[in-house]
Formats: structure tokens, sequence, C-alpha cells
């Protein structure tokens, strides 16, 4: 009779084990399919852009933002500092744009700070921090073209 008892208690603790272990294979599944957040580009300091006045000169720019993203020479110089905030809600889909910010301060002729522009993701197109291309309009195929291309006479 004794070694029956230590069987069915040596049966439920193997039970309560493999109980524990689904659990813990389980939560580490899940674990692993959680949300990540992305930060690419320029990260800007608090407080950096309450620094930098109107008339302020391209150096002091320099020592209070650091070396820009990108520099336009077009019309004045324009520096601009590019930064881009995504997600992935599950760890297996593609990531999605949150958030982009393009800080941009324009000097005049003496290099002094003319104006400060702080553009937002609602301003324009996403920006391909990877391939450094944004696409043109006119160069993207919409769903439609091919169907048209068919039908066309050649």
């Amino acid at each position: 009779m004794t070694a029956f008892r230590q069987s069915a208690g040596m049966r439920g603790f193997a039970a309560g084990l493999r109980v524990a272990a689904a659990a813990l294979l389980v939560g580490t599944m899940l674990a692993a399919c959680t949300g990540e957040q992305f930060q690419k580009g320029y990260i800007l300091p608090p407080g950096a852009l309450e620094q930098i006045p109107i008339g302020a000169s391209q150096d002091q720019v320099l020592i209070v933002m650091g070396t820009p993203s990108t520099v336009a020479t077009l019309s004045g110089e324009v520096f601009y500092y590019i930064s881009q905030r995504s997600e992935r809600k599950v760890a297996f889909m593609q990531q999605q744009v949150v958030d982009q910010r393009v800080i941009a301060i324009y000097f005049d002729k003496n290099r002094t700070v003319q104006r400060i522009a702080n553009y937002g993701l609602q301003d324009g197109k996403i920006f391909d921090f990877i391939s450094r291309t944004t696409p043109t309009s006119g160069q993207e195929m919409s769903y439609l073209t091919p169907i048209f291309k068919l039908l066309s006479p050649r």
C-alpha cells in the first residue's frame, strides 16, 4: 500500500512539473512576440532648440546640435537634423513609422540663423533612411498600372 501511495504522489509531482513546463514554454513564446520600438537618425537633446536664437552663428548651432544629418546649399545653407521612430506591434510583422522629425535650420549669407523649421510626419512623405532615397511622384506604380498596361494597345 505504501508503494502505491508513493507512486501516486510521484505522478502528481510529474503532472505538476509538466504543467509548469508548459506554462513556461507558452510564456516564452508570448514574450518573443512582443512589439519593439526603433529610433533612427538624430536624437534631439532636451532644450537644444531653445539655445539657438534667430541670429545665432553657424558655429553655435554646431556646438549645440552637433553635426547635421545632411546639408543643403542651393539657396543659402540649410542644416537638416532627421529622425524617425517606428514600431513593430508583433515581432514578425513589418515596422510602421510612428513619428518622423526633420529640423531644418536656415542660414543667411552671413552664416547666421535666419529661421528654424520643425517638420513632422504629416508634412511630407516617409523618408527611407536605409537607401537614403525618397520616392518621386510619377515613379511609383499604383495597383492599377499593370491592368492598364495589359489593356492598352501595343
